[in-house]
């Protein structure tokens, strides 16, 4: 169990002033980097070096965020220790699959500098959330967290109201990144229930997947709103078997972001099971996508931590199969359709 006394070495984070290292020039990463921008000095980081270039040449993202311009406050690097250099906080922003490698990254530069992460799903082959990844790299003493909610970049980057949740491993750390990252456009709300946040940001991606399949289908308003229903019921098992509290499913990180991600135009979960109803394959799928659906290797990750815990998950396991094992998305739908009366509650 980690307490304040293991904290006592740490100063405290800045809040005004701070330079921020935004990692993974994506959508989500450079609209964050653009918003941190307005009030602190960000370094937004990037692998590839022809990205980066084309990215201070343009003063912009196109590639992923169309021509919203950087101001003078946001620099952006291929190198990681330039990135990290003079920084108050690091922001991976990478791909869930990539995170374990990008704290051993960060670990070989000989950093101690607070993390928070902003992907979200789970880790392929090893079915472990990235707070679990994290534990694992940095320990539980490492001052870390999750920041997750209802959140396109495309609306944030437009400077449209937009509010999330940070969760991390020790309360006051948790006010203090809150305090940081909070301001304009962007309400920080913050809590220690890491892995409540995690499940979340993770499950609520499987369960848009199936929502696009039902839109996709023709099956209208009512049932979308039965999927999200039982989807919440499901991402609320899944999360209190690992330890997470059930009010957190109530919040941003959990309804909040569940209905974004079902409904939202932007949604790229989404957008997988639309085009999974038409008939598409999912290789034809995630090639025109252009971007990470992290649903796509959550769903496969959530079954077989699911199948470990004992926790029934109808509407993913259908999901996984559509996915992964070749069923087609109508018989899917169908065969959950097909499951016997029970009471709502189970």
């Amino acid at each position: 169990m980690v307490t304040d006394s293991d904290f006592k070495t740490y100063s405290a984070i800045k809040t005004k002033d701070a330079k921020i290292a935004v990692l993974g020039a994506g959508a989500w990463g450079t609209a964050l980097a653009m918003n941190l921008s307005q009030r602190h000095r960000v370094s937004l980081w990037a692998r590839n070096a022809g990205h980066v270039s084309g990215m201070r040449k343009a003063r912009a993202n196109p590639l992923y965020l169309g021509d919203f311009k950087f101001n003078d406050q946001l620099s952006v690097e291929d190198n990681l220790q330039t990135a990290l250099d003079g920084a108050d906080l690091i922001l991976s922003v990478v791909p869930t699959a990539g995170f374990r490698g990008m704290l051993k990254d960060i670990k070989a530069l000989g950093s101690t500098l607070p993390i928070i992460w902003a992907h979200k799903g789970l880790e392929p082959e090893s079915a472990k959330l990235p707070y679990e990844v994290a534990l694992e790299e940095l320990g539980s003493v490492h001052r870390w967290g999750a920041l997750s909610g209802p959140s396109f970049a495309a609306e944030l980057v437009r400077g449209l109201p937009t509010a999330i949740t940070l969760a991390a491993n020790d309360k006051e750390f948790s006010n203090e990144a809150a305090q940081l990252i909070h301001g304009a456009n962007l309400r920080v709300y913050n809590t220690t229930d890491v892995i409540g946040v995690s499940v979340g940001g993770a499950v609520k991606n499987v369960m848009a997947i199936a929502a696009g399949i039902s839109d996709g289908m023709g099956f209208g308003n009512n049932a979308r709103a039965a999927m999200i229903t039982r989807g919440l019921t499901e991402m609320t098992r899944f999360g209190v078997a690992l330890g997470a509290k059930t009010e957190s499913f109530m919040g941003l990180a959990g309804v909040g972001d569940l209905i974004l991600t079902c409904t939202g135009q932007y949604s790229r979960n989404r957008e997988v099971g639309l085009q999974l109803a038409s008939g598409k394959s999912l290789a034809d799928i995630l090639q025109g996508l252009g971007h990470v659906a992290e649903g796509v290797n959550t769903a496969r990750e959530v079954m077989r931590r699911a199948d470990s815990l004992g926790v029934d998950m109808p509407i993913t396991y259908e999901v996984n199969q559509a996915l992964t094992h070749g069923k087609s998305a109508q018989d899917a739908v169908m065969d959950l359709l097909g499951r016997d009366q029970k009471p709502e509650g189970v």
